[in-house]
């Protein structure tokens, strides 16, 4: 695949806009001795031999310097996860002799790219950064202010989207450290990692204990990247002892199983899940069957299971999309999706709910668990749905909601729920907010406050002027406002002053919550922490509130 170059450019121009509003320099009258320039003038990316040049434990690393932060991209914090190490727990890196040049993007985890950018409004809406893809993609990306200083700076560990099938480190432009590693004063650290069938192919109950770890070696990715993180962040500048993880969508999902798994207890210290969250992994009776499906799709028997690993990865991922496709006909689905995804298989992540246990592996771990109001708007490209009238998004939702199956006999009553709590909405605002409802985040936000540490609940409401006003606060608009990159990620917001405003408050608390373990302090009003009794609940818009459980009424009847 054609490595995607305008990434790196797109990074040098526009990520000046978290450090301020950049001064505007006029095209007359300006000479090299108009001190008044200078500083609009001074150079801001340097990069050489002995710059940026940092420690890790397998080598030396060279980076660069923009505007002030150390960039380091695609460090190895695993060895090529193809060949015989397919489906087998991460590797660690050979380590090198000289300075390796990390100026560059690790490698996409495979994924099926087929007409990726096929739809020219999501292209447009959220400009996909994809670059090479291969099965040596145990890489990650560093930005930090500084490195080797002897401080100790808060660590962010950024999990991307894509569920657990697609989407690498720097997806998206609202995905890019620079801006709140300057703003916080903190470290921030992405990752690539296996997705789909080549990280969560369950066979071990065809391949016996070679294969015991295979359906969660894309899991085992994410505890390696944090056991590297503990190793080579102090280098730098980064506080091993204090890590926040955060996702959103399927990386939401990916921060609450990890705050699961028992290698990485010590490894978590706060957790943040944005629009989507889980208690529970595959049930592994599925996932095992599963693996038998793709066996007999390979027309292998259990003696011959090690070829799985010599198939180039694509036909690898066709055969077992194809396998899943079967199995899903023939046994069902557990949950809303089969396929690949972390499994209970009680060596690596649990069985049964997650934080049911009394000193469980994140007891000690405060969370803050977001969604935003219109998570699927539907509208965005279809102005006709802003027409529908209330019985029409009754009977639509009776059909369908989201990801779930429709509602059935009990659309009316929940659509009628909702429209009393929020009376000014319109039927297709109504609609989208039904099919986004926040079960899940009140699910795991019930389940993680029987531990110990405070658990935070915010909803993201703010709604971006774009597409006639049609895109509404939809999955993933929220990512740039937490990361002070609400005037580099343009498409998701518009820029300028009103979206920065809210983004100075979410940054903000999300600075504190990583210092702390509590977001108050940083320009929202006062945040309580989330109780059963009262559902305290953040709403994040151009005014922000505290309130207890707005939907707490028409949620239940679903």
């Amino acid at each position: 695949m054609k490595t995607n170059r305008r990434i790196f450019f797109q990074t040098l121009g526009a990520g000046a806009a978290g450090v301020g509003l950049v001064s505007v320099i006029p095209l007359s009258g300006c000479t090299a001795s108009d001190e008044s320039q200078k500083s609009d003038d001074d150079q801001v990316l340097f990069v050489s031999d002995n710059i940026a040049v940092a420690e890790t434990a397998y080598g030396k690393v060279r980076g660069f310097i923009l505007r002030g932060i150390y960039q380091f991209r695609g460090i190895p914090y695993g060895a090529d996860t193809g060949g015989k190490n397919r489906f087998m727990p991460p590797q660690k890196p050979e380590p090198w002799d000289e300075i390796l040049p990390t100026v560059w993007w690790g490698n996409t985890a495979p994924q099926i790219m087929d007409n990726r950018y096929g739809n020219a409004y999501s292209s447009f809406v959220d400009h996909w950064n994809y670059d090479d893809v291969s099965e040596d993609c145990l890489k990650l990306n560093v930005w930090t202010p500084a490195i080797a200083d002897g401080k100790k700076r808060p660590v962010m560990v950024w999990l991307h989207g894509g569920g657990y099938t697609n989407g690498n480190g720097i997806e998206q432009d609202g995905y890019m450290g620079e801006n709140l590693s300057r703003k916080g004063d903190i470290v921030f650290v992405s990752i690539n990692h296996r997705l789909g069938p080549i990280g969560f192919s369950d066979l071990s109950g065809v391949g016996g204990a070679k294969y015991a770890d295979s359906g969660n070696v894309g899991a085992l990715d994410m505890v390696a990247a944090l056991e590297w993180v503990k190793e080579n962040i102090a280098n730098f500048g980064g506080d091993p002892k204090n890590v926040t993880i955060m996702g959103q969508s399927g990386g939401g999902a990916k921060v609450c199983v990890l705050t699961a798994m028992p290698k990485a207890k010590e490894l978590i210290h706060k957790a943040v899940p944005l629009s989507g969250s889980t208690t529970e992994a595959m049930n592994q009776d599925y996932s095992q069957k599963l693996g038998e499906y793709i066996l007999k799709e390979a027309g292998l028997n259990s003696s011959e299971i090690d070829k799985l690993q010599e198939m180039p990865w694509k036909d690898y991922i066709l055969l077992a999309n194809k396998a899943a496709q079967k199995a899903n006909a023939e046994i069902g689905t557990p949950g809303m999706r089969g396929g690949f995804s972390p499994v209970a298989d009680e060596i690596n992540i649990p069985k049964g709910k997650f934080y049911s246990e009394e000193n469980s592996v994140s007891t000690d771990v405060p969370m803050i668990i977001c969604s935003t109001f219109h998570e699927w708007s539907m509208s965005r490209t279809n102005a006709e749905l802003e027409k529908i009238s209330a019985d029409e998004a009754k009977e639509m939702i009776r059909e369908r909601a989201g990801f779930r199956g429709g509602l059935g006999d009990k659309a009316p009553a929940v659509y009628d729920a909702y429209a009393k709590v929020f009376p000014n909405a319109k039927p297709i605002e109504l609609m989208t907010m039904i099919s986004s409802n926040r079960k899940g985040v009140v699910e795991t936000a019930n389940a993680k406050i029987n531990e110990a540490a405070p658990v935070y609940v915010a909803w993201f409401g703010w709604e971006p002027p774009l597409f006639d006003n049609r895109m509404r606060a939809f999955h993933c608009s929220d990512i740039c406002f937490w990361f002070y990159n609400t005037d580099l990620m343009l498409t998701h917001t518009g820029g300028g002053a009103r979206p920065r405003k809210l983004s100075e408050k979410m940054s903000r608390a999300l600075l504190k919550f990583m210092s702390t373990g509590n977001p108050n302090g940083g320009g929202l009003p006062e945040w309580l922490a989330f109780t059963k009794e009262n559902g305290e609940t953040m709403v994040l818009n151009d005014v922000c509130e505290v309130q207890n459980d707005p939907d707490r009424e028409g949620r239940e009847l679903i």
